[in-house]
């Protein structure tokens, strides 16, 4: 499904969210280290090196908000960053499918993210990072039936998609879009974002903007 590009408005609403002072929370490694629901929530999920605390850097105009790892796995908890005075929160998720990682310490994330999925009435969207040059492996799938099972609203975003030609990008678009289909909490777009060269980035920062209006309208 083509995407319709968003408005000037859109695109400045975006970039005004995101310029606010941005602090760290907290990190929570179980359900009950939560910090306290409040405001709005948006999370980021992905693989091991996919470029999640990348892309929370690029969205905040922050270098070193969230932490960076060539170290697969290095983030173990979940990473709580807010804005607005506590309105809006950015959560930084524990990466999967990195196999040097314990069974152990891999079930124990599971449980948590279980947790966090179904017990944060706050949480408006879960964004999904996947990785451009390879699309949707079968290393996202059960994060994807976790998702879906929970009915949390979740949506696909490509990183590192400087890497492709744009023909090659439109083609992993529309398959990641075409495998999106039959799973109803996934919204249907897809977009594609580069951290390294901030292509894409105020397309998502617009529609973050967007989605947490809709919600504060309920």
């Amino acid at each position: 499904m083509a995407a319709a590009d968003p408005s000037a408005e859109d695109i400045e609403a975006g970039r005004r969210l995101f310029a606010a002072p941005w602090e760290f929370v907290g990190a929570a490694g179980s359900y009950t280290s939560l910090p306290p629901m409040r405001g709005t929530e948006i999370a980021f999920a992905g693989r091991s090196n996919v470029g999640k605390s990348s892309l929370i850097n690029a969205l905040t105009g922050r270098k070193a908000l969230a932490r960076i790892s060539r170290t697969p796995g290095r983030t173990q908890e979940l990473i709580f960053f807010s804005a607005g005075g506590g309105e809006f929160t950015m959560v930084d998720m524990p990466g999967y499918g990195y196999a040097a990682v314990g069974k152990e310490k891999v079930a124990a994330w599971t449980e948590l993210i279980h947790a966090y999925l179904l017990g944060r009435a706050n949480l408006a969207r879960v964004y999904v990072l996947v990785d451009a040059r390879h699309g949707l492996k079968d290393t996202d799938m059960p994060t994807l039936d976790a998702l879906g099972r929970a009915a949390v609203s979740h949506q696909v975003v490509l990183t590192k998609a400087d890497a492709l030609k744009p023909t090659e990008q439109d083609a992993r678009l529309a398959a990641v879009e075409a495998a999106l289909a039959k799973r109803p909490a996934a919204y249907p777009q897809v977009l594609a974002t580069s951290s390294r060269n901030t292509s894409g980035i105020p397309q998502l920062r617009a529609a973050v903007a967007k989605l947490l209006a809709e919600r504060s309208m309920r």
